[in-house]
């Protein structure tokens, strides 16, 4: 009984800011606030507030509260650990087929540099006594002036 006077005098109060809304010519917002002024009402008149209430004060209704947060917590823990271990095991199967075949001509999918690209590596140079050349940094410090 408590619960369905409390839900009328928001609404009524809701209703009253909603008047004086209206009044200084915000009509959107006074529709809008009517509108969440009237819901409470709307739960009372239809008994959600009674379920509500009736669950709040009910221990078995808390127990299976604590429950589906246990529950909860079970997919957040085992959603954390198949992230870190890579996926599901028939993800892991999957990627480690994958990888075991071969493509079917491995050259074709390198990609074409031609005979003057595949030069052979420069041999690294010493200067100093085993620092490396720096000439090429050098010369880009040379040309911006520092």
């Amino acid at each position: 009984m408590i619960a369905e006077t409390v839900c009328s005098a928001v609404a009524a109060a809701g209703l009253g800011i909603a008047a004086v809304t209206a009044y200084r010519r915000r009509f959107l917002a006074a529709a809008r606030i009517a509108a969440y002024a009237l819901v409470p009402l709307g739960l009372a008149m239809t008994g959600v507030v009674d379920w509500v209430v009736d669950t709040a004060f009910s221990p078995t209704a808390w127990a299976g509260f604590g429950v589906l947060g246990v529950a909860w917590a079970l997919f957040a823990v085992t959603r954390a650990v198949e992230k870190r271990r890579g996926g599901t095991r028939k993800e892991r199967r999957a990627a480690a087929a994958a990888a075991q075949r071969e493509a079917v001509a491995p050259q074709a999918s390198a990609p074409s540099l031609g005979p003057t690209a595949r030069t052979a590596p420069r041999p690294q140079t010493t200067t100093r006594g085993g620092s490396e050349d720096f000439s090429d940094i050098e010369a880009i410090l040379k040309k911006h002036g520092i």
